[in-house]
C-alpha cells in the first residue's frame, strides 16, 4: 500500500483529528509496515498520538475495524486505542505513543524475557466472542493436511505475526500491530514464535526449549503442532512462490525445519 504523510489527508480529515487531539503541531510519518495508508506520529498539546489509517473502500479497510473492535480486550502488553473515526473516506485510529525499540531476538538478547513476560500475558486473553474474529481452523484449513484443521480450535486470543518489530521494548515488551487477531488454540502463538526465533539466528532446539517455557506448547498435543507445523510449510511456501524476497524463501525454510523437527522428536515440546 502507498504509504501517505499526515498532510496529504483532506482539510475535512485533519479537521476530525484535531476534534479528537486538538491543533496538530506537527507530524513525522512512521518507517516499516506498509498495512497502513496512513501512519505517522503526531504532537500535541496533550503529548504524542500514533495515528494510522487506511481508505474507508480498501479491501483491508474490515481488518482495520476489527483492531479496533478488539483493542479493549487486550492486556496491557498493548497499546491502548484512545479513538476511532471514519470520515472523508478514511478510516482512522488514534493510538496510545508507546516510547521503545523493536524487540530484537537475537540469541542472548535481555529482550527475550520481556518479549516472554508479554507473551504469557496474552496467552491468558480468551478472544472476545462477540467480534467476528476469524477462527485458527479456518484461517489454516487450506494448507493443513487433510482432516487435521479442527486440531486448531481454541478460545484463545491470537496475534500470529509475532516477528519482532511488532514487539516494542522499553522497561519491558508491547505486542502492536493487531491486523491478523485469530481464536485459536493458545499453542499456536509459541509456534509462530519459533519460526522467527529461527529466522533470528536460534538454533532450532533453542527455540523450541524457548516455547516449551509456555505451558500451551509444553502441553499441546504432538498431532495438533505436527499438523500445524505442517500447514505453515504450505502457506509460506505459497507466500514464497508468490514473491521471490530472500526473506520469504528464508521462512519457508524454517517451516520446514520446525516440521520436520517436530515429527521426529514428537514428544520432546
Amino acid at each position: 500500500m502507498i504509504r501517505r504523510h499526515f498532510h496529504d489527508l483532506s482539510v475535512e480529515a485533519r479537521q476530525a483529528i484535531a476534534g479528537k487531539v486538538g491543533p496538530v503541531h506537527a507530524a513525522r510519518t512512521a518507517g516499516g509496515g506498509m498495512n497502513s495508508g496512513i501512519a505517522a506520529f503526531i504532537d500535541t498539546d496533550h503529548g504524542p498520538v500514533f495515528v494510522k489509517g487506511i481508505p474507508t473502500d480498501h479491501p483491508q479497510a474490515p481488518a482495520q475495524r476489527r483492531e479496533a473492535a478488539i483493542n479493549p480486550h487486550l492486556p496491557r502488553a498493548c497499546p491502548r486505542l484512545y479513538w476511532h473515526i471514519e470520515t472523508a473516506g478514511w478510516d482512522l485510529l488514534g493510538y496510545e505513543v508507546l516510547p521503545g525499540r523493536h524487540a530484537d531476538y537475537t540469541p542472548g538478547s535481555a529482550d527475550l524475557p520481556l518479549v516472554a513476560t508479554a507473551i504469557t500475558e496474552l496467552q491468558r486473553t480468551t478472544a472476545p466472542p462477540d467480534i467476528p474474529i476469524k477462527a485458527a481452523e479456518q484461517r489454516w484449513a487450506a494448507y493443513a493436511p487433510p482432516g487435521t484443521a479442527a486440531l486448531f480450535a481454541g478460545d484463545t486470543l491470537l496475534h500470529t505475526d509475532l516477528a519482532p518489530h511488532n514487539v516494542l521494548v522499553n522497561a519491558r515488551a508491547h505486542i502492536i500491530d493487531w491486523a491478523w487477531p485469530t481464536r485459536g488454540a493458545a499453542w499456536i502463538d509459541p509456534a509462530i514464535l519459533i519460526l522467527r526465533l529461527l529466522e533470528a539466528g536460534h538454533r532450532l532446539t533453542e527455540a523450541d526449549t524457548f516455547a516449551r517455557r509456555f505451558p500451551s506448547w509444553h502441553t499441546a498435543p504432538a498431532e495438533a503442532t505436527e499438523a500445524f507445523a505442517a500447514a505453515n510449510v504450505a502457506a509460506w511456501e505459497e507466500i514464497a512462490r508468490t514473491d521471490a524476497a530472500p526473506w520469504k524463501a528464508e521462512m519457508a525454510g524454517h517451516a520446514v525445519a520446525l516440521h520436520a523437527h517436530l515429527r521426529t522428536f514428537p514428544g520432546n515440546k
